[in-house]
């Protein structure tokens, strides 16, 4: 489904601010962790964002997303402070590891291990 251009700023906003804070990470959240935010898709009333967060290098990626789970509504409100001038409510958080990295290097792998029979040469005389 379509976003609408006011979802798609919306995103963009949340991404930037959010990737902010994961940057900054005051309350140590994500443990000098290397994280960043891939994606943000908002449900088609902006009250809720789907944060989608590129992990790369982190060992055990659902323990640091329970953590980060854990602690969403200080996450919320870090977020609240800094886009609350700009929009009417603070959505609701859901996040997921985004896994399209992990895809593409798995697909890279496969195509790399693969057996292509070099093309021989027909000739063929009519």
């Amino acid at each position: 489904m379509n976003e609408s251009k006011r979802q798609q700023k919306f995103s963009r906003l949340i991404q930037k601010d959010f990737s902010d804070i994961i940057q900054k990470d005051k309350q140590g959240i994500f443990s000098n962790s290397f994280v960043t935010v891939a994606d943000v898709k908002m449900s088609p009333d902006l009250s809720v964002a789907k944060i989608y967060l590129s992990m790369m290098l982190v060992k055990d990626k659902e323990e640091l997303l329970d953590k980060i789970d854990s602690r969403k509504s200080e996450l919320r409100r870090d977020l609240g402070n800094k886009i609350g001038k700009q929009v009417r409510i603070v959505p609701e958080l859901i996040f997921f590891i985004d896994e399209v990295e992990e895809r593409a290097s798995k697909i890279d792998k496969l195509i790399d291990d693969l057996d292509i029979p070099e093309e021989e040469d027909d000739d063929i005389n009519d």
